[in-house]
């Protein structure tokens, strides 16, 4: 017999998009296997989608949507319910992150989120989020999205070289992520610069920052701990580290040395590695 768990929609927005889900298949007529065999997926996962037990992808709910002939009703919920399945602490800085129009960020330790690849996602959060890293890996994919708007913000990342070197998820996984940050040597809007180790000291050698700018509200200077993010308006802070950041552009590899590095780095350190010889 299938579980049909009671369901409160104001609970939270994956509770809403499963309450939403049953409603419109029962309206249609179909069974969760029938609603499952017309968008490839099991009747399983649909009960569980139902029930809040799983959160569901971007994909599928634009699968949903097209069977269901629900005018994207779906694929409009599904930004909400991933957003939501971020960390509580994080969730404001996800939101200021959204709405800015120009990011400046220095990362010491790992890509800045905005510009990993699933792979890499999925190795830095499995450290911490084991049991609920789907969701995560979904949620900052489609924090992504900003950079496929009309009109992106424009996204300045400062790497130290060392993120270069941190090897997270295995050659493979590295390659991959390398790979994918030269895609953006020639983006209009997106700057990747590396900090040399040759540059010595520097403006953040008390670690990770990121500036935001918007349009029309202040400036916001955000920190991240752990298991914490403070972020401040301060005039003052963030005067400090308007400088600082432009002292760390200055002092940064160009973005024509920056991409020599990172594929000299992909070559010698993950590169692919022979295998044995055959007799």
């Amino acid at each position: 017999m299938v579980n049909i768990r009671s369901l409160d929609p104001s609970a939270s927005p994956l509770d809403f998009y499963g309450s939403e889900l049953r409603r419109l298949r029962e309206e249609a007529g179909l069974s969760q296997q029938q609603l499952g065999d017309v968008v490839y997926c099991t009747g399983s996962l649909i009960g569980q989608i139902e029930t809040a037990k799983k959160v569901p992808t971007r994909r599928f709910s634009e699968q949903l949507d097209a069977a269901l002939m629900t005018g994207g009703l779906f694929t409009r919920m599904i930004g909400l319910v991933l957003k939501s399945q971020l960390p509580t602490w994080f969730q404001p800085y996800a939101d200021m992150e959204a709405r800015a129009t120009y990011i400046s960020t220095y990362q010491s330790q790992l890509v800045y989120g905005l510009l990993q690849t699933v792979e890499y996602a999925r190795a830095v959060l499995s450290v911490e989020y084991p049991e609920r890293l789907d969701e995560l890996v979904a949620a900052r994919m489609e924090r992504q999205r900003i950079l496929e708007r009309e009109h992106p913000p424009v996204v300045c990342v400062v790497l130290d070289e060392a993120v270069l070197y941190r090897d997270i998820g295995g050659v493979e996984v590295m390659r991959k992520q390398l790979e994918h940050l030269l895609t953006f040597r020639d983006h209009p809007w997106v700057q990747v610069q590396v900090l040399p180790f040759a540059a010595g000291q520097h403006s953040a050698m008390m670690g990770s920052f990121t500036v935001l700018r918007f349009d029309e509200d202040p400036d916001l200077f955000y920190l991240e701990g752990y298991g914490s993010g403070h972020m401040t308006a301060d005039p003052q802070v963030i005067r400090e580290r308007a400088v600082g950041y432009a002292r760390l552009q200055a002092t940064a590899l160009s973005r024509e040395d920056t991409a020599a590095l990172i594929e000299r780095v992909m070559k010698e350190r993950y590169g692919h590695q022979p295998g044995p010889e055959v007799a």
